[in-house]
């Protein structure tokens, strides 16, 4: 059942193998014994990709609500019986994945020494089945999903500029005067040089230009630290940065009342498994209460 559901969700006997562990042709032997005992084809095959037949889909879908059943009850007699193990493979943008996971995980493997990471750390969207993730960190609006959300905490949006590029160019002081200085944007979020602010009780966007647009936040918090422009991020991407004094959060009393939940991303049925479970209950240790949150 395992081989075959993941043969559905890779979309070729090969990528599936090479997941498992096995050879193409011992996965391929697989699924022909399945077919042979149930007495029906659940896959067609053709040179160019996998199609279930409809008592393929049948098939699938019982199968699927069997593994969970059977992983859950394997979860719970392991977390009872022995320290949680093995390798958890993890989505992180890379701003939050170097200047905070970074600094967390060893205390976390000191606790946990039978746990192993695999990081897949970048700022483009993955798909968790395909690409066999068992958590993925996400920030703000979650599309509809048959992904298990749990939230690690509200993050505010704030407006920064080092500290040399304020002595260069002044303080702005109302947003409207962003319109002077140069705002550094993250080129993949639509609406990303529109800045909502809180004017006299009042949300307003304010337009915002400036010399550089990247998807890519951690080269734009450097080039705000090296005196570029004037960044607007969620704060536990400048935390460091504000805390070390190599930016300052300004325009403060204008900042935007909205927060953006970060979220860890599960695919159905492993939030129970013991290893994803104390790492879940590890980020909310450490990054719910906000010590790492930006001073202001």
């Amino acid at each position: 059942m395992r081989v075959f559901q993941r043969v559905i969700e890779r979309g070729s006997f090969a990528a599936a193998a090479e997941d498992i562990g096995l050879s193409p042709s011992a996965v391929s032997k697989l699924i022909t014994r399945l077919e042979l005992r149930l007495g029906v084809r659940l896959i067609n095959r053709t040179t160019r990709r996998l199609a279930l037949t409809h008592e393929g889909e049948i098939y699938l879908e019982r199968a699927r609500d069997i593994l969970r059943a059977i992983e859950s009850a394997e979860a719970e007699i392991a977390l009872a019986r022995s320290s949680p193990r093995g390798q958890l493979r993890v989505h992180a943008f890379p701003t939050f994945a170097v200047d905070h996971l970074s600094t967390v995980l060893p205390d976390f493997l000191a606790r946990y020494p039978r746990i192993t990471f695999d990081f897949l750390v970048t700022n483009r969207s993955v798909d968790l089945i395909a690409d066999n993730i068992d958590i993925a960190l996400r920030v703000g609006r979650l599309d509809d999903s048959a992904l298990v959300a749990s939230k690690i905490v509200d993050l505010t949006q704030v407006v920064c500029a080092s500290p040399k590029y304020l002595a260069r160019h002044g303080r702005p002081v109302h947003p409207s005067d962003l319109a002077r200085y140069a705002c550094l944007t993250l080129s993949h979020f639509p609406g990303a040089n529109r800045w909502p602010f809180q004017i006299d009780g009042q949300l307003v966007q304010v337009e915002v230009k400036g010399p550089v647009a990247a998807d890519s936040a951690h080269m734009l918090l450097k080039l705000a630290i090296e005196g570029m422009g004037i960044i607007r991020f969620g704060d536990n991407v400048v935390a460091h940065a504000v805390q070390n004094g190599d930016l300052e959060v300004i325009l403060q009393d204008f900042q935007e009342p909205n927060r953006f939940p970060l979220w860890a991303m599960l695919p159905p049925g492993r939030q129970r498994t013991p290893k994803i479970k104390v790492f879940l209950d590890f980020l909310i240790e450490r990054f719910g209460p906000a010590p790492w949150r930006a001073k202001r």
